[in-house]
């Protein structure tokens, strides 16, 4: 399988970087799995920092192979109210951006309009809203003419603006919080996906104990006012026996059983993700 994906920098960013740039993962910080990690132009303008986060447009890479996607299955229900913490929202962006790339994977192009709506909305609230208004236009006239590449394009792009965005505000958490909510998303569809039609090969896109252990890991690291929330001591809890289910012996093949109960612990994990703190 290939496995590409690129981000759009400015060399004049990288000198107002919170944290030099190095060419490992900083002291503290998970390694990013491999293939989920930016093309030379981190390594060359940004390197490795602590706002590096797994691309929400890698994780989908391999959805291509695990079509048809039931998305009708896993509906989002559109919150009436954003959320007014930020990490609520970082969680919800991700999630926001994932249905991007599950709407042009099933050719439901008639959605673009809402959630390029939505985009902007949630980008804004984070401080981001200016660099995300030029995709959202883009994401319209790609949607007009039928360009599944080109939204696939933008929506990659949404993160990595956001992310910049986040560097400026000096504000790491909320890049993987981003990229987090965009994971959970597309784990609960595509092992729903599997599920309804297993086989060994589509079993194994989702055997990925490498992420749940990074995603564990990035969860654990968050700042307490976050990590500390019920919630999120519960992912955390989740992403570990996870991690566990997905381990395969050598040379034992996945079982639909642990498909199943990955789908259904990445159901648990939307719904955790999802509960927004309560205002005093």
């Amino acid at each position: 399988m290939s496995h590409t994906f690129s981000i759009l920098t400015m060399l004049a960013l990288a000198a107002s970087l919170p944290v030099a740039a190095q060419d490992e993962t900083p002291p503290g910080k998970p390694e990013i799995p491999a293939d989920l990690l930016d093309d030379p132009h981190v390594r060359e303008e940004l390197a490795i920092n602590e706002f590096t986060a797994p691309s929400i447009s890698r994780i989908f890479d391999s959805l291509e192979s695990l079509a048809p996607l039931p998305l009708a299955d896993h509906p989002r229900t559109k919150p009436e109210k954003m959320p007014l913490n930020r990490a609520d929202l970082a969680v919800e962006l991700g999630f926001l951006i994932a249905d991007g790339f599950l709407v042009v994977q099933v050719g439901e192009l008639k959605k673009v309009e809402d959630l390029a709506s939505e985009l902007t909305r949630y980008a804004k609230a984070l401080g981001a809203g200016d660099r995300v208004n030029r995709h959202a236009a883009s994401l319209l006239d790609s949607a007009r003419k039928g360009e599944v590449d080109q939204l696939k394009k933008e929506l990659s792009e949404t993160q990595k603006d956001v992310e910049l965005e986040l560097v400026t505000l000096r504000d790491a958490d909320l890049a993987h919080l981003i990229s987090l909510g965009g994971w959970i998303r597309a784990l609960h569809v595509a092992s729903g996906a599997v599920e309804k039609q297993f086989s060994d090969e589509r079993a194994r896109e989702i055997m990925r104990e490498d992420i749940a252990d990074y995603y564990s890991s990035i969860v654990g690291s968050l700042e307490p006012q976050i990590a500390e929330r019920p919630n999120y001591v519960e992912m955390r809890n989740v992403l570990s026996g996870m991690r566990s289910e997905m381990l395969l012996e050598d040379g034992k093949a996945p079982k639909k059983e642990q498909i199943s109960e990955i789908h259904k612990q990445a159901g648990h994990l939307v719904d955790l993700a999802l509960k927004r703190e309560v205002g005093p």
